[in-house]
């Protein structure tokens, strides 16, 4: 099955807390959860679009949010909570579901509800990440964020097949040397377009001691598709230069037959399409500016303990 929503949560995990009596750390809690539902490996590994929490995770430690809230449970120390008076009352009337409109009946639930910031839901009929009432405001906010940067990822990949093919490979320089490679921006650039030699665009430093180097091939195409042949001409210019690695960027795609092709020959090339060329121009902030920070805090519990 998927994972849970976090409000599909709720019952169990009361459920579980007044089953235990006592504190339960909520680790316990998302081992036991995680147990009553039968997830996977694979989707216990789930994790929210930044990466930094399983998806699992966080919808169990928002499920106890909800419901320490609505005064079902209460903290009794950092990962801590149990089941209060009010919670075992609720059990008692044998709910076969606790979501929110089930807390809607508790007025410190309301007041929490009423108070809490109110990112609104990001809609659009033509994108994958609607949100929906079932998301968790970590899983709405991260949602929000990986939906601007893909629609910003699709303007700069429309700006990039605009361009002109010299300025194109100025800025795939630009990028491999935010990346890491190439030493310094006047080193690559004297590299790009010297070669003269088919298939080749420029040649960039691997590391900045220039220990080796990487062959570029940048191709500025529209919605052509970077064929077998094409990877092919670039693999033989690179047995023509002795070298063993390359980079082949383009705007547009490869199909699956130039993806098979470079993991069948000697040499290394990398294979970058449009779409994770914008992706790493947004990660490595080439071409793009930052508008809005936005830092997101937690309370310090350490700081209010009165040990030394």
């Amino acid at each position: 099955m998927a994972v849970p929503d976090y409000q599909t949560i709720m019952l169990p995990l009361l459920e579980y807390c007044a089953k235990i009596g006592s504190e339960v750390s909520s680790n316990d809690a998302i081992d036991s959860i995680s147990a009553f539902f039968n997830l996977t490996e694979e989707e216990l590994k789930e994790l929210l679009p930044s990466g930094n929490q399983s998806t699992f995770a966080n919808r169990v430690g928002w499920a106890s949010t909800y419901l320490k809230k609505s005064g079902l449970l209460e903290s009794t120390k950092r990962g801590f909570y149990k089941i209060t008076l009010r919670g075992k009352e609720l059990l008692l009337k044998n709910p076969k579901r606790i979501d929110n409109s089930v807390l809607k009946q508790y007025p410190e639930f309301l007041e929490f509800k009423n108070q809490k910031s109110t990112l609104k839901h990001l809609k659009s009929e033509d994108s994958e990440y609607d949100l929906d009432s079932v998301a968790t405001p970590t899983e709405t906010l991260e949602k929000a964020h990986q939906y601007l940067k893909n629609e910003l990822a699709k303007e700069l990949l429309e700006k990039l097949k605009k361009v002109n093919p010299t300025r194109f490979e100025e800025i795939v320089v630009d990028l491999l040397v935010k990346m890491g490679y190439g030493g310094s921006i006047s080193d690559a650039g004297r590299a790009i377009g010297k070669t003269g030699d088919g298939g080749i665009d420029g040649i960039i430093k691997e590391d900045k001691l220039g220990l080796d180097v990487i062959y570029i091939q940048a191709k500025r195409w529209d919605s052509n598709p970077i064929r077998r042949p094409d990877v092919q001409q670039f693999a033989g210019a690179l047995q023509g230069q002795q070298a063993s690695k390359g980079i082949f960027i383009t705007t547009s795609r490869f199909t699956d037959e130039a993806k098979e092709y470079v993991t069948k020959i000697g040499s290394k090339i990398v294979l970058i399409d449009g779409e994770q060329l914008s992706q790493l121009m947004i990660e490595h902030d080439v071409g793009v500016s930052i508008v809005s920070t936005y830092l997101i805090k937690k309370m310090d519990s350490d700081y209010y303990s009165d040990g030394i």
